[in-house]
């Protein structure tokens, strides 16, 4: 079991999205999303220019991992399909790339897209870069609400699970990981526990 760790810069419950019974990461993070394998924690913390640096956002445990495809088709997914007319939770839906007939990515109307609704070819070209979705049924997303991280797991053998800039991390001692994994359970949070900061 690997832990992978990342700054979640801009929390508007869409990378990821905590919603429907599942957490997933469809879009930024390619490098995660390329890596990363069932069994994998990925763990999200907040964002020091917002005074939440240390500060748990998510972890989730990766259950699956399929394409864009996949995903779009897959009916457990439909609700993460994007409305920007419905709620916020429907606004940032994160299902938002397929092919058309042609084999050409679509770019549904979100958070990625241009204001006027048509597609961000920057966007599009970051993300579907790696044609990799992640999904967890066992995950918790506190938003910014979460709990800081304890000094134990911040320079624990100079080991800081935090990042602390760009990018992430994954190279973690292996007693580290099951100690931050046996606090973060001990926490008791299960499942969407908290309102995303940027809302």
């Amino acid at each position: 079991m690997r832990l992978y760790s990342y700054v979640v810069a801009r929390d508007y419950a869409f990378a990821p999205n905590p919603f429907h019974g599942f957490c997933t990461l469809a879009t930024c993070k390619p490098q995660i999303r390329r890596t990363a394998q069932v069994g994998d924690l990925i763990l999200g913390t907040g964002s020091s220019t917002k005074g939440r640096g240390g500060y748990l956002v998510f972890v989730m445990r990766v259950t699956e991992a399929m394409s864009f495809e996949e995903y779009w088709l897959d009916p457990r997914f439909a609700p993460k399909r994007p409305n920007l007319q419905g709620s916020a939770k429907q606004a940032f839906g994160d299902n938002i790339y397929h092919r058309d007939t042609d084999g050409n990515w679509v770019q549904e109307n979100s958070h990625h897209s241009f204001h006027d609704g048509t597609a961000n070819p920057e966007n599009v070209s970051h993300d579907t870069g790696v044609d990799r979705v992640l999904i967890s049924d066992q995950f918790t997303y506190w938003g910014g609400q979460g709990p800081e991280i304890p000094t134990r797991f911040r320079d624990a053998d100079g080991a800081d699970v935090c990042v602390g800039r760009q990018g992430h991390k994954c190279k973690f001692p292996d007693d580290l990981v099951q100690a931050f994994l046996a606090w973060v359970q001990g926490l008791g949070t299960v499942g969407y526990a908290g309102r995303p900061q940027d809302w």
